[in-house]
């Protein structure tokens, strides 16, 4: 013990106090070993949420909203949508059609689909462009008046060309419908070398009259007038031209021409389109006979006389198809030809005797056949028949032989219904060859005779 009064010292009072420090060190020791073990073992993580308070949940975010476009700037359209490339070649081929590369081929699948009534068909293959709606329904309104049977054969026949390898023009020939109201017309059109429907043409509604050509075009009045012509209908082929540059003789030898000669169109391109110059176009007709495939051809000029005028035949220029019908139906003679010049001015028709004959033959038959039909239609019209010989015999003879061969042509036509006050004869014996009747060193030239024994057949009207 100290003295009473006397402090302790400083080391006395710190010794007693160590106990104390020695267990805070020992706490914070212990308390770091634990913080070390939670790292290593992942339970920091834990330790966090345990210490943390609860959180709260999220609210989900609100979308955001999409920004305003920009403003249009003047004069620029907004661009369009993007569109999907097969809907949009699916409507295209329902607006034009079907298109292939042989137009045949898509005119015959258009006629099956027609017979067989399948109108939806049909609409597919020609389009929504050349077919819409109301047309479609003219047309199942006309097949109620008569089946939609295509004539066979050659009921699919094309017309010709509107353009040159660019536009054509195909016909569906109806069976057992009137005449007039049995073509439907398909206007072609070639695009990337495929042929797809550009214009449909129904023929008139039943009972509805029919015009001269259903389709007036410089091509439809073409067409009518040759069609007229394969008919043999002579005066429905003079209602298409112009009567001050195309006779009515050259009418009829047409008409003899593909009858004796049995012409038919070309199947392929039978109308060929050679120029188009505004109100005047041009086509080259071609024909060929049953068996061959040999073919000749003619032209014709057409020309509008005003716009919006019927189109008109100015000129039919038959030389190619005159030497192709002496080689056929002559034995190559050219003079041999039923279109021959008249010495007092025109045309005129030649039918042709054998040598010191003046019976009619087969072949004048039809000839003849053809020019009476044309005076009964119009009594007024006259005709005056002239008879020729060669130059053998006796000039007496020979105008005896020649009003013998004028009378034969007469008495036929007056049986066949002419009445007699519209033939005038005259006998010109062997005074108006047509050809030399002996060659240039003296002769005889047979087929110089051969073409002046004859009657020229003079339309006086």
């Amino acid at each position: 013990m100290l003295p009473s009064g006397r402090r302790q010292p400083a080391l006395t009072m710190h010794r007693s106090k160590l106990p104390y420090f020695f267990l805070a060190l020992s706490a914070v020791l212990a308390i770091a070993a634990v913080v070390i073990m939670a790292v290593k073992t992942g339970g920091l993580e834990r330790f966090r949420r345990l210490a943390s308070p609860p959180a709260v949940p999220a609210k989900p975010a609100a979308p955001e909203k999409p920004a305003p476009p920009p403003p249009p700037v003047p004069g620029l359209q907004d661009p369009m949508p993007p569109e999907d490339p097969a809907k949009a070649l699916a409507d295209l081929g329902v607006k034009t059609g079907v298109a292939e590369a042989d137009p045949h081929a898509l005119v015959n699948n258009i006629a099956k689909a027609l017979e067989s009534g399948d109108f939806d068909a049909f609409a597919r293959l020609v389009g929504k462009d050349a077919c819409p709606d109301q047309t479609l329904s003219q047309l199942k309104e006309l097949s109620k008046a008569h089946p939609l049977k295509v004539r066979q054969p050659d009921g699919v026949r094309e017309i010709g060309e509107l353009e040159l390898d660019t536009r054509t023009r195909w016909s569906l020939d109806l069976e057992g419908a009137e005449a007039g109201h049995d073509r439907i017309y398909l206007d072609l059109l070639k695009k990337d070398g495929k042929w797809s429907v550009e214009k449909l043409t129904l023929p008139p509604p039943p009972g509805e009259p029919v015009p001269r050509a259903v389709l007036a075009d410089s091509l439809g009045v073409a067409d009518a007038f040759l069609q007229a012509v394969l008919r043999q209908d002579f005066e429905f082929a003079c209602d298409f031209v112009d009567p001050k540059t195309v006779s009515d003789v050259k009418i009829a030898t047409l008409c003899i021409i593909f009858e004796e000669g049995n012409y038919r169109l070309r199947q392929s391109k039978p109308l060929r389109a050679m120029f188009s110059r505004g109100d005047t176009t041009g086509y080259l007709a071609h024909v060929q006979t049953t068996g061959t495939t040999d073919v000749a051809q003619f032209s014709i000029t057409l020309r509008q006389p005003a716009p919006m005028a019927n189109w008109i035949i100015t000129e039919i220029n038959l030389d190619q198809l005159l030497a192709d019908y002496a080689n056929r139906v002559a034995g190559g003679d050219i003079h041999y030809s039923p279109l021959v010049k008249n010495p007092q001015g025109g045309e005129t028709l030649a039918l042709y005797f054998g040598f010191d004959e003046d019976g009619i033959n087969p072949r004048t038959r039809r000839q003849l056949e053809i020019v009476s039909h044309v005076l009964r239609a119009d009594p007024g019209k006259k005709i005056t028949l002239s008879g020729h010989t060669d130059a053998l015999g006796t000039a007496e003879y020979n105008n005896s032989l020649s009003a013998r061969r004028a009378s034969t042509v007469r008495d036929f036509l007056i049986s066949s219904g002419v009445s007699a006050t519209q033939i005038v004869t005259v006998a010109k014996g062997a005074s108006q060859p047509r050809r030399p009747n002996v060659t240039e060193t003296g002769e005889d030239d047979p087929k110089g005779r051969r073409a002046n024994r004859r009657t020229e057949i003079y339309l006086d009207f």
